[in-house]
């Protein structure tokens, strides 16, 4: 029996770009309009009730294991779906955003055995990034992707690339380049769809499929509303029931009490869970940030080793393989340098990161950098063997309490003047390379994406909550960094970046993300050069 949804008028309210036309055909974005129609009331209820548990938790009540869903989690007999083909061996994983060629190709190429295409966290929505993302998915699984740049650098792909997971915006944002009957096509729908669209039945025959990386999800619900979307598009396209898979990042606090419950909801769909480790920082400061117990030192302080961190991946690798999913690791963010001591120094961080995810029972992690596959894949290799994974380490060695996923007192300390320098710098840097229509940036070694700008900004609004540090103090290190990325790069829009880091950071209420500001500068610099163009 197939599901009747009214095809609803969508239009695109941008102007048209090269090879647009190839992306945003006319039944790609029917397909488009039919989910957002089947799903923008819900994605809309699910968004107030982010609101109201905030609310919940900022007046008292306690954060805990949901009883409603007691019996999921006493259930010892249900599994997720067996892996998929290209999910088998997931050792190591590198991430990085779709809309450049050539880091597609590098990736591709890198020796992951999968690129996980990121519209989320490495992506400046533009529409061109996001429409030019798209073509680049589709021309790679199209085996066109292979170009030579002006300097005569070939890049092509190579016989074994990776396996290509997309992971689309999260459920808060809008496509506001898109309308369905005059609302704005939420953002995740519209990278999900028009991927879907031209590529599932595509990977289908190139013996993969249409798997996803889903961010941001903050309970259980939303992964529900994920499997039906999963459900409805393979109705629509006649495409096998199960054939998606979607890992789930868990980078919120409240999802770490829902762990089983989301794999639960996703199970015929699933893909594991990974630890997304900076935004889950984030999530920690912007749930509880009004609380003192909750203070943190600087980012540089708070490591994988943290009790409380370290209660979080523990469980996230016993529910896994509990319910025979892949369990992955945090990103590793360095970006190998030329000078010689510096290298081995950022190797020799990854490596002990990566042996320890490997001892702990993870099945693979994530790099951001090419550079960074050999090093991930030998700590795995070590743990691994030949296996593709350990999901047959249980981890029943593990009890994790609602106390241990909260105790962040035992790392609470005050911040140092370097970390506050190092916090606004950093989001400084980042917010003028995403004004720019960069995601993904190389600051201070680290490839950087929006979860280090989120951590960052969220961290100096805490600290000046709780007056560990003064807004004076704060103002003065803002007009310093302001000044230095000015000489760095003059052609920096520093009032701009100002305007940005004031509103998300120094205002009394936190806002629940940069991302939705930031977007409203790209549409007012959009319709600027529209207009004068």
């Amino acid at each position: 029996m197939t599901t009747s949804v009214p095809t609803r008028h969508i239009r695109v309210l941008a102007a048209p770009g090269d090879r647009h036309d190839e992306i945003l055909t006319p039944d790609a974005l029917d397909f488009v309009g039919r989910l957002a129609s089947a799903f923008g009331e819900r994605r809309q209820w699910l968004l107030k009730e982010r609101r109201r548990q905030a609310i919940r938790l900022a007046t008292g009540t306690p954060l805990g294991f949901p009883v409603a869903t007691s019996a999921v989690r006493a259930d010892p007999t249900w599994r997720v779906a067996p892996p998929a083909p290209g999910l088998t061996d997931r050792r190591v994983e590198i991430t990085g955003p779709p809309a450049d060629r050539r880091t597609a190709v590098d990736a591709l190429n890198s020796g992951a055995r999968v690129w996980v295409a990121d519209f989320e966290d490495a992506t400046a929505p533009t529409w061109d990034n996001v429409i030019g993302g798209q073509l680049v998915l589709l021309d790679a699984v199209e085996r066109r992707i292979d170009f030579t740049t002006p300097e005569g650098k070939e890049y092509r792909l190579g016989q074994d690339p990776a396996t290509v997971m997309v992971r689309p915006r999260g459920w808060h944002l809008d496509e506001a380049h898109l309308e369905v009957d005059g609302r704005p096509v939420p953002a995740s729908l519209v990278d999900f769809g028009l991927y879907f669209f031209h590529c599932a039945q595509r990977q289908i025959d190139a013996g993969r499929g249409p798997y996803f990386s889903l961010p941001k999800l903050e309970n259980h619900y939303e992964a529900r509303l994920w499997n039906d979307v999963f459900l409805l598009a393979q109705e629509f396209l006649g495409i096998p029931r199960g054939t998606v898979r979607a890992g789930v990042l868990v980078e919120t606090i409240t999802a770490a009490f829902q762990m089983e419950e989301i794999l639960h909801e996703l199970r015929e769909h699933s893909a594991g869970l990974n630890a997304g480790r900076r935004d889950y920082l984030f999530s920690l400061i912007k749930t509880f940030g009004h609380r003192t117990d909750f203070l943190l030192p600087d980012r540089a302080k708070v490591t994988m080793t943290a009790p409380f961190l370290r209660a979080y991946t523990d469980l996230l690798v016993r529910t896994c393989h509990r319910r025979g999913a892949h369990a992955l690791g945090g990103m590793a963010a360095q970006v190998p340098g030329r000078d010689p001591a510096a290298h081995e120094a950022a190797l020799a961080t990854v490596r002990l990161d990566k042996e320890r995810e490997a001892e702990e029972g993870f099945d693979g992690s994530w790099v951001a950098h090419p550079g960074l596959v050999p090093v991930c894949r030998e700590a795995f290799d070590r743990v691994l063997g030949r296996q593709p994974e350990q999901i047959h380490r249980t981890r029943d060695d593990v009890e994790t309490t609602a106390a241990d996923l909260l105790s962040v007192r035992r790392i609470s300390g005050p911040p140092t003047a370097e970390g506050v320098r190092a916090d606004v710098a950093v989001a400084l840097r980042y917010f003028d390379a995403w004004l720019r229509g960069e995601g993904a940036v190389a600051i201070g070694g680290l490839r950087e994406d929006a979860a280090t700008a989120e951590i960052a900004r969220v961290q100096i609004w805490q600290w000046l909550r709780h007056r560990v540090i003064d807004r004076e103090t704060v103002l003065d290190v803002l007009d310093e960094e302001l000044a230095r990325l000015g000489a760095e790069y003059p052609w920096a829009s520093l009032d701009e970046v100002r305007d940005l880091f004031e509103r998300t950071a120094l205002r009394a209420e936190l806002p629940l993300f940069f991302t939705p500001e930031a977007y409203a500068h790209h549409l007012v610099r959009a319709s600027t050069a529209e207009a004068t163009g």
